[in-house]
């Protein structure tokens, strides 16, 4: 199952991203670090200690901490494709809005030795946009890119190869838009968008909030919360699949749609909705469900490795 989610995850996204992507992401790095160098007032540059856990340690080095925030803003028109490249680490946030544009602030942190590798290290861990006919790209670049670093950064010092860093994205789009997600580790929010989404993550606590679409979602390792604020599914279908881990829907009263619900391994399902019937004579167990909302409609289907699938009511507030 481990390895169905792998590759679900780590498909064709990357093949996407051609040399001209990259080159956009070294001149952009290069014109960032730059403006980090002329900017003070925008940055802020701290010691953090890294004190020893216990007195028979070696000593742990002391380490700056530099943080940036970029806001960018983007034209978008509703339909459209946004693509994100997520970091290592970080978080991404995405709310739908009713403009028609991209708004994105990205605060970013890195943490090195001295200023000078802090300035080496803004120059190559960042984020590019890349824009084709209504489809925007947030393309996340870094040390953690061998292909990027062996094509553009020939010579980085190795020493920083590895410094913590991280990216957390905040981005509102236009409620009618498609998505394609592929990040690291970090907490992952998403609300109020209608259109095909697929999410791919490694570790997070994902919290999402939608009411249609086509939707795809696959952790390998975290939590899933996933609430359904309407009466019914507006679109094709729902696929969520957690690898390990506490994966949990919200539904509310008068809810209707056809549920399908796997426990690979080992968990179990726990039903605390009271509006689930069967939909074939024993399709509910407690590793298994084929059940019916109210008068059904749309397939959703939860899939979990290991862990606890709680399918629990929730309310909806009326505005």
């Amino acid at each position: 199952m481990y390895a169905i989610l792998l590759r679900d995850m780590f498909g064709k996204s990357a093949e996407r991203v051609c040399s001209r992507i990259l080159v956009k992401a070294w001149q952009a790095g290069a014109i960032i670090a730059c403006g980090l160098m002329l900017a003070p007032y925008g940055n802020r540059s701290e010691i953090v200690a890294q004190s020893a856990r216990a007195t028979t340690s070696p000593p742990v080095a002391l380490l700056l901490t530099r943080t940036t925030t970029r806001h960018e803003t983007r034209r978008f028109g509703y339909g459209g494709m946004l693509t994100i490249v997520g970091p290592p680490t970080g978080s991404i946030e995405i709310e739908g809005w009713q403009r028609n544009e991209v708004d994105i602030i990205a605060d970013i942190e890195w943490r090195a030795n001295t200023e000078q590798d802090l300035t080496r290290l803004a120059a190559i861990e960042n984020f590019v946009l890349d824009e084709d006919a209504n489809h925007l790209r947030i393309l996340t670049s870094g040390t953690h890119d061998k292909a990027f670093m062996k094509r553009f950064a020939k010579g980085f010092p190795k020493k920083l190869i590895g410094l913590p860093w991280k990216i957390s994205y905040r981005i509102k789009v236009p409620i009618s838009t498609d998505l394609e997600i592929n990040t690291g580790n970090g907490p992952l929010k998403l609300s109020g968008v209608e259109g095909a989404i697929r999410v791919s993550a490694l570790e997070s606590d994902a919290t999402v909030a939608l009411t249609g679409g086509l939707v795809s979602i696959t952790v390998l390792r975290g939590s899933i919360k996933l609430d359904i604020p309407a009466r019914s599914w507006r679109g094709q279908s729902a696929e969520v699949r957690l690898g390990t881990g506490e994966l949990t829907i919200g539904l509310p009263t008068g809810f209707s749609a056809d549920i399908d619900a796997d426990v690979l391994r080992l968990g179990t399902i726990q039903n605390d909705y009271p509006d689930l019937e069967p939909r074939e004579r024993g399709s509910i167990t407690a590793r298994s469900m084929r059940a019916r909302a109210g008068v059904g409609g749309a397939t959703l289907r939860f899939t979990l490795g290991d862990g606890t699938l709680r399918i629990k009511q929730i309310s909806v507030e009326r505005s």
